[in-house]
C-alpha cells in the first residue's frame, strides 16, 4: 500500500470523526497512530464505519443520540468520554440546556455522581462559550 492510500484512508477515518464532533479527539488520533504503526487501520476503519451505522443511520438522529451517549456515560462515571459526546450533542443541534435536562435524568436513574458530573461538564462548556463570546466581541 502507497503512503498516498494510507493517508487517504487515515484522513476518512478522520472525516467521520468531523463530521460528529466537528474535530478528531486525540483519543482518535492515538488510536489511528497505534493502528497505522502495527498494521491495523481496518480495524479502525470498521469501528468508525460501525459509530457511523449507529449514530447516523438511527431512527433517533444524530442530536438525540449524542444525547443518550452523554447521559449513558454520565450513568457510567466515564467523565471524558461523557464531555466529548456532550460536544457532539451540541455539534449536532442540541442546547446546553439539553444537556442539563440529561444531567437531571441521569440524577435519578443513577444518582448524585452522574448528575454532579453533568453539570460540571455542562459548566465547563458555559464557560467555553463565554470565554468565544468575549473573544468574538472584542
Amino acid at each position: 500500500m502507497t503512503d498516498n492510500t494510507l493517508g487517504e484512508r487515515l484522513e476518512a477515518v478522520r472525516d467521520r470523526y468531523r463530521e460528529t464532533y466537528g474535530a478528531v479527539p486525540s483519543s482518535v488520533q492515538d488510536r489511528l497512530r497505534v493502528a497505522q504503526t502495527f498494521g491495523r487501520l481496518h480495524t479502525e476503519e470498521t469501528f468508525a464505519a460501525l459509530r457511523s451505522i449507529v449514530l447516523s443511520d438511527n431512527p433517533l438522529g444524530a442530536r438525540v443520540q449524542q444525547l443518550v451517549h452523554f447521559g449513558q456515560l454520565l450513568a457510567l462515571g466515564r467523565a471524558d468520554p461523557a464531555r466529548l459526546h456532550a460536544c457532539g450533542a451540541l455539534h449536532a443541534g442540541a442546547a446546553l440546556a439539553d444537556l442539563v435536562g440529561v444531567a437531571e435524568s441521569a440524577l435519578l436513574t443513577s444518582g448524585a455522581p452522574a448528575y454532579a458530573l453533568g453539570i460540571e461538564i455542562v459548566a465547563e462548556l458555559q464557560q467555553a462559550g463565554e470565554g468565544a463570546a468575549r473573544s468574538e466581541s472584542q
